[in-house]
């Protein structure tokens, strides 16, 4: 027990005291999350919104498909990148592999099939109160689905929030595409599994409350947005 408060003590003095490695750390993790979420929101809310808009044949299995996808194992989603990234891979030339770049490209692949299925559950209700009227207004498939993601941003940003909680707490595919290598690709999950396999447990522990505070802070700032969206539309 006094190893555990000893722990949580130096974790606290590690943070308030702006340990470099530390701070190194949380920016390279929030470099990596962002971007990839980002990317992975340009990819996944159109698709979701077309995939509300548009009948075509298969589409009911081209969504489940889409639903079993949000299940990736992200240690495979590793190992795939790793493959493609590698020297005899087929991208080996662009010198990807053990870099942020490589991290981004995982994570993108394991949030975009989360962040277009929620986007879709979204869309698909509104487009069922929409339709008429998008129809009798004789507009284009790209005017519906940008009305249609307008409309619905405030849970698309739940959808992005939850892209974003999925990415940073990955740690299975970021370590085989990223090697969590010091002062390069570690970040704070990596970072996390490492210390305490050195058994250095406030340094872990340091990472650990990092971890859930941006996750808190990241959900506040989502709900302070959607409350002043909704604030400015009454």
């Amino acid at each position: 027990m006094n190893d555990i408060v000893e722990g949580m003590l130096s974790a606290f003095r590690l943070i308030f005291s702006l340990d470099a490695d530390l701070f190194e750390i949380i920016l390279l993790s929030l470099q990596v999350t962002l971007t990839a979420v980002v990317i992975a929101s340009i990819i996944g809310m159109p698709m979701g919104a077309w995939l509300a808009v548009n009948r075509f044949r298969f589409r009911r299995l081209t969504i489940a498909i889409l639903n079993a996808l949000m299940g990736l194992p992200p240690v495979v989603v590793g190992l795939i990148v790793y493959i493609m990234l590698s020297r005899s891979g087929p991208f080996g030339v662009l010198n990807l592999l053990f870099t942020p770049t490589a991290m981004v490209i995982a994570q993108v692949i394991i949030i975009t099939p989360l962040i277009a299925s929620i986007s879709h559950q979204a869309i698909r209700d509104l487009w069922a109160d929409y339709h008429d009227l998008l129809i009798s207004l004789n507009t284009t498939k790209r005017q519906r689905i940008l009305t249609l993601i307008k409309d619905a941003r405030r849970s698309l940003l739940t959808a992005s929030l939850a892209g974003f909680g999925r990415a940073i707490g990955e740690v299975g595919a970021i370590m085989i595409v990223g090697g969590n290598i010091d002062h390069l690709t570690r970040v704070l999950t990596t970072a996390i599994a490492l210390e305490t396999g050195k058994g250095e447990f406030a340094f872990a522990l340091a990472l650990g409350f990092v971890l859930i505070a941006l996750a808190i802070i990241v959900n506040l700032a989502i709900h302070s947005i959607s409350k002043t969206e909704r604030a400015s539309n009454w």
